[in-house]
């Protein structure tokens, strides 16, 4: 062989080489984990909601549960909630969050509260528990039913969270706007307190029941819970697909009769890049440990219920441990 062809020949070879080594950069960037491993996690954070609500103190034995099970140490913060943790955890404020079931779907689509803003780096652990609207007053109240809400001063949690959104979709049902109440922005222990004092009439609060808030203002007053009738609930569900019937059993918060109502769903989300390995351990850590949990809601968190309701895409970790429950 000559020089020139030589030369020749050992150039092509350097350029596939340089082509090679560049597409293998390439795919090495891809998946859900971008390189990390779980050794790089030393703290993980859950976002919960208020501390009045099931999200705080459930998320507090679920943090002490995968801490004990991944080695990790895990804590449970205090946030805003649904809405709020959705656009948390896309920015990096956090690993893991509650969030409502419609709620991610909305961030999922950018609808709602997520208007033109597609949050698509989070994906589920799983579902976890009926979420229930619960529009709550005070007996003495005089109001029966959400007619009964003109003119009102109701607390509808803050502007773009979960409870605000079912708020608006009930009062929508039923003839009513914010434009007919006077809605007050309070998250569940305010909403609890001002109804104690007399200074709102009624108040959305969607958490899993009983919740802490209803039984604190259960405690110094009687509680009435609105229903919402069988015929509002199939409008309801016709028109949004993601809520379920509910039933408050009699006795929760002292009321004397069973209450219909609606509800939607309780998940767990997951930043993607969390390593397929860990999201496959927190995971397991939950749903293996849910019945041992000191939390009432422990009771109804299950493996074969734990993709009901999830309308967004499952991390690759959580699939893995429901596929192995099948």
């Amino acid at each position: 062989m000559n020089k020139k062809r030589f030369r020749i020949l050992a150039f092509i070879s350097m350029i596939a080489l340089l082509v090679l080594s560049a597409c293998n950069s390439d795919d090495s960037s891809k998946g859900s984990d971008s390189g990390k491993t779980k050794e790089d996690y030393d703290f993980l954070s859950i976002l919960t909601g208020g501390t009045q609500g099931t999200y705080y103190a459930l998320g507090g034995a679920l943090a002490d549960t995968i801490s004990q099970e991944t080695g990790i140490k895990t804590t449970a913060e205090v946030s805003q909630a649904s809405a709020a943790n959705m656009t948390a955890l896309k920015d990096g404020g956090a690993e893991i969050a509650f969030v409502q079931t419609d709620i991610a779907y909305y961030a999922s689509k950018g609808e709602m509260m997520f208007d033109g803003e597609v949050i698509d780096n989070v994906s589920a652990i799983g579902a976890l528990y009926p979420e229930t609207v619960q529009l709550v007053t005070l007996e003495k109240s005089g109001i029966k039913s959400f007619e009964d809400l003109k003119g009102k001063k109701v607390s509808v949690g803050a502007p773009g969270s979960g409870t605000y959104a079912n708020a608006e979709q009930l009062l929508e049902i039923h003839g009513l706007s914010m434009s007919d109440i006077q809605p007050q922005n309070l998250d569940f222990g305010e909403s609890q307190e001002s109804l104690q004092a007399g200074q709102i009439d009624a108040a959305f609060i969607t958490a899993g029941t009983p919740t802490g808030a209803v039984e604190g203002l259960n405690a110094v007053a009687q509680v009435y819970i609105v229903p919402v009738s069988d015929e509002k609930s199939d409008e309801l569900i016709s028109k949004y697909q993601y809520y379920a019937k509910e039933v408050i059993p009699a006795g929760t918060y002292g009321i004397a009769e069973d209450t219909p109502t609606v509800s939607v769903g309780a998940m767990l989300i997951i930043q993607n890049d969390v390593p397929e390995d860990l999201a496959y351990e927190i995971t397991k850590a939950i749903y293996e440990n849910a019945s041992k949990l000191t939390h009432p809601k422990g009771a109804l968190i299950k493996a074969e219920t734990g993709l009901d309701g999830i309308g967004i895409p499952v991390h690759p970790g959580a699939q893995k441990y429901f596929d192995e429950k099948k």
